[in-house]
């Protein structure tokens, strides 16, 4: 049986919302893996995600959020951030040499991902005040108008095997 989406309070929802583009981004890198895209262009993807979105979304936590209290699961998820940043930026310098790598890149961001979602933000939820929470939620709108949007012109998740990208599909 397959679990029902969590239904998240008002105060993190926008966080929840990058959530669900981070997991789409992970889909994204692992049908071009299954699709034989080059390492260059699943990179390429990885850095602009990272630079667009991703690091900024991971500075708003860490600011916002991690640092009101200091708990178990907050230090697991500041550690995680420090690992995944690693990953990136070994991405963005030389690639990854090896199908595994990326599959093992993607499946720890998602584990991420279903923690925050599934035990972290829970715990924030209840663990700090109505009127914090509310104050991060509305930073975190004006932080987010306007919403990210993933639009990178390279859809090679689509693709059934790697030609090279003109800019015009």
């Amino acid at each position: 049986m397959e679990k029902a989406p969590i239904k998240r309070s008002t105060y993190v929802v926008t966080l929840s919302r990058d959530h669900h583009s981070g997991l789409l981004f992970c889909w994204k890198i692992k049908e071009g893996i299954k699709r034989d895209i080059s390492f260059e262009r699943l990179n390429n993807y990885i850095r602009y995600f990272w630079e667009g979105h991703l690091n900024k979304h991971f500075q708003e936590e860490e600011i916002l959020l991690f640092n009101q209290i200091r708990h178990e699961l907050t230090e697991q998820a500041l550690m995680e951030h420090v690992q995944l940043k690693d990953l990136f930026l070994r991405i963005s310098s030389s690639g990854l040499d090896h199908k595994e790598d990326y599959l093992f890149f993607t499946e720890f961001l998602t584990a991420h991902i279903r923690f925050e979602e599934r035990r972290l933000f829970p715990f924030l939820e209840s663990a700090l005040s109505e009127a914090l929470l509310s104050g991060i939620r509305d930073i975190l709108a004006k932080l987010h108008e306007p919403q990210f949007k993933d639009d990178y012109p390279d859809e090679f998740w689509l693709q059934h095997k790697d030609k090279p990208h003109t800019g015009s599909e």
